[in-house]
């Protein structure tokens, strides 16, 4: 089992800053694929970014691409993202998300809600225009 627990959601204005930190426990993160969804009210879960475990490889899709960052430091069993250029439209609750790679893959990143393992309880983030 990986517990998750994410934080650092809140309220900012358009065009600001804020930085998601998502901490496990529990088995060994460090081989487990990662990656962040958001789901704004009425809507599905959205992919937002993905890490390998290795931290080599990362995935975004256009909606956030240059925005947001996502990294990962094994040794304290965290994932990061860092999200600039806030919009309104990214108002959401942020969920992390853990997913035992096929075949242990390096490189694989998660790209689909479906196939995570583990998920934390997310982290609400409220932009105003």
């Amino acid at each position: 089992q990986v517990q998750l627990v994410e934080s650092g959601g809140g309220l900012v204005q358009a065009g600001g800053s804020l930085r998601l930190s998502c901490a496990a426990s529990g088995q060994s993160f460090s081989i487990y694929a990662a990656a962040w969804f958001r789901q704004a009210p009425g809507k599905e879960r959205e992919f937002v970014a993905a890490v390998s475990w290795s931290g080599r490889t990362t995935s975004y899709p256009d909606s956030v691409k240059g925005r947001f960052t996502i990294s990962r430091d094994n040794a304290e069993n965290t994932v990061a993202l860092q999200m600039n250029s806030l919009k309104p439209e990214d108002t959401a609750v942020y969920y992390c998300g853990a997913d035992y790679p096929p075949g242990g893959n390096s490189d694989y990143v998660p790209l689909e809600s479906d196939g995570m393992d583990f998920w934390g309880k997310g982290t609400l983030v409220a932009v105003s225009s």
